[in-house]
């Protein structure tokens, strides 16, 4: 009797205890812990913040002062040009002046290729600056208001110029809806030009 009741416990014990677990199973996802997600938007803080603006506006004064020195020597060129013809062909005046202008002409072609290739790695090395910049400033935006993961919200620019462009930006844009994330775009765009206002100090 007593061996009885001992097990009719213990069905009792296992019954409650699946009970309990197909109520857990069954538990609404509402009161399961959902991951906080925010979204920022990378594209709008290259174009919009101050330090990117300021940093264009530099780099176009120096284009514009590389393309009037580079200007004033073409003229030159065009100049000693026209001078060669006034000249007779072979003789030493005009060897020495067609000499002259090859030097200046070759001169031309590689101070532009120079300053090409110049601006092309100083835009290079300002955007990687810039990115790590958002990046930090991202995770302590999104560590300050306890979100766990954090997308980039860009929408894609279409038309794409290709067929190439576009299964490049299909296969990249991966957040395709973000309704309902917390879009920290604004606090981290603040964040970064106050760093560099505190740089400038």
């Amino acid at each position: 009797m007593r061996a009885k009741a001992i097990f009719l416990s213990f069905l009792i014990g296992v019954v409650v205890l699946f009970m309990g677990y197909q109520h857990s199973r069954a538990a609404p996802a509402s009161d399961r812990a959902q991951p906080k997600i925010g979204v920022v938007g990378i594209r709008q803080i290259f174009q919009d913040c101050k330090r990117n603006v300021k940093y264009r506006q530099e780099a176009a004064a120096e284009q514009d002062k590389v393309v009037v020195e580079l200007g004033k020597l073409k003229r030159e060129i065009e100049v000693e040009e026209a001078g060669l013809k006034a000249l007779k062909a072979g003789s030493s005046d005009y060897l020495d002046l067609m000499k002259a202008v090859l030097e200046k002409q070759a001169s031309l072609q590689a101070r532009q290729e120079y300053h090409k290739q110049q601006m092309a790695l100083k835009d290079q090395r300002w955007t990687e600056q810039l990115y790590t910049e958002i990046l930090r400033e991202t995770a302590a935006v999104a560590k300050q208001k306890g979100l766990d993961i954090v997308f980039e919200k860009d929408e894609p620019e279409l038309p794409a110029l290709s067929g190439q462009e576009l299964m490049m930006i299909i296969r990249t844009h991966s957040v395709l809806y973000s309704g309902g994330c917390l879009d920290i775009t604004e606090e981290v765009m603040n964040r970064v030009d106050e760093e560099s206002s505190k740089v400038q100090k």
